[in-house]
């Protein structure tokens, strides 16, 4: 690749949203305008931190305020056109509430779905794998 230096890089943070009722946790899962599942994730904006961009696209995409745990850390990479390279780095957010309110601009519907139900429901493997390392670590570390 002789050109890398003439590659578009961005970075986008976001979390695992998860919120538990009735003793099951259910994860957040965003239905895009495109039509593929996701969870919320979003540019870095100037002068923002990762974990601050994070609070900030559930909150605009989604209207929840949670409670982010940066102790859980995880990123993929991947190239979502061709001269572009992006990075994304998740952490696990805990919803204290369901209500949500849909960013229409780029959502058609929001989810909560048991884990394997959002892991069917996740359209990329990436973000399968993502899900599952988030699952795994509040197994073994219990709720924040």
């Amino acid at each position: 690749m002789d050109d890398i230096k003439h590659v578009t890089r961005e970075k986008s943070c976001g979390a695992v949203v998860w919120h538990e009722t009735a003793g099951e946790r259910l994860y957040l899962i965003e239905e895009m305008r495109g039509g593929h599942f996701a969870m919320p994730k979003g540019h870095v904006e100037p002068g923002e931190t990762e974990a601050q961009t994070a609070e900030r696209e559930i909150r605009e995409e989604t209207g929840l305020e949670v409670e982010l745990d940066t102790a859980f850390r995880a990123s993929n990479s991947y190239s979502p056109y061709p001269g572009c390279w992006k990075e994304v780095i998740y952490f696990i957010a805990r919803a204290d509430s369901r209500e949500t309110t849909v960013q229409a601009e780029e959502l058609r519907s929001i989810l909560w779905l048991p884990y394997e139900e959002a892991l069917r429901r996740l359209s990329y493997d990436n973000d399968r794998e993502i899900l599952r390392q988030a699952e795994a670590w509040l197994n073994r570390h219990g709720k924040f």
